[in-house]
């Protein structure tokens, strides 16, 4: 059940999480004095059950230039092989992302950001809602747009270790999305994380999606991926969700 939940923590956009609908996060925080939430269904089908959260909350706030704060709050559900259904509020993530690297657009310097996110054991892990521990990622992630191409990633390190079981780990993670219309960006992500648990295995996996844009606030997120490493612990993933910037 740890693994399922896990797996659901990273889809909910932990780096949340651009970001939101892809597991990878970016560097771009929102502008200063200004609101994103990003308002979600998601889920991660594995070989013993399925585990997500419905819906994922996910608030961002320009505190100032260059600085975002972030909250994210799950209404977390999981449902072993063989075991109950359960649903209740899972763990509470804070995070504060600071863009110390400005792109050079008329050049090949990226925006470089780094974005440490705390998980908050607020979830009942007895019930796979929650790890049951604090959990912290300390990342670095990095971005350049050329026209209508944009691709970032990074990664960051993990700061799991709680028993004789779980291990600290890494995730690293890449984007590559194309502008198609002005309503329309499209693109993909593969994704890789280390064992994080003792005698644990490596995963890595894909997802497929992007934005639809209604207007300037308001906007369609979504992505559909799996594992291709360790399969088993993701068969299949999604993330449908609403964004809001004002």
């Amino acid at each position: 059940m740890k693994r399922l939940f896990t797996a659901a923590l990273l889809l909910a956009g932990v780096p949340a999480l651009a970001g939101p609908p892809f597991v990878t996060d970016d560097p771009e925080p929102v502008d200063y004095q200004h609101f994103e939430i990003n308002t979600a269904l998601q889920a991660t089908y594995a070989k013993d059950g399925r585990s997500g959260a419905w819906p994922t909350i996910d608030s961002n706030y320009g505190l100032f230039p260059d600085v975002q704060f972030h909250v994210g709050l799950f209404g977390s559900f999981s449902k072993g092989e063989g075991q109950d259904f359960h649903f209740g509020y899972g763990d509470t993530e804070v995070g504060v992302k600071y863009r110390f690297i400005d792109e050079d657009e008329e050049g090949w310097v990226p925006q470089v950001a780094i974005y440490p996110i705390t998980q908050f054991p607020t979830g009942e892990a007895s019930k796979g809602l929650g790890a049951g521990y604090q959990r912290t990622i300390l990342p670095v992630w990095v971005q350049k747009s050329f026209g209508d191409w944009t691709t970032y990633g990074g990664g960051g390190y993990w700061l799991n270790q709680h028993d004789d079981v779980d291990r600290n780990y890494w995730f690293f993670g890449w984007v590559l999305l194309r502008k198609i219309t002005e309503e329309w960006t499209l693109g993909g992500e593969l994704f890789h994380q280390t064992a994080d648990t003792v005698g644990g295995r490596a995963s890595s996996g894909f997802n497929l999606g992007g934005y639809y844009n209604f207007d300037e606030t308001d906007h369609l997120i979504f992505t559909f991926g799996r594992g291709v490493q360790d399969v088993d612990s993701n068969r299949f993933s999604y993330y449908v969700g609403y964004q809001l910037q004002f």
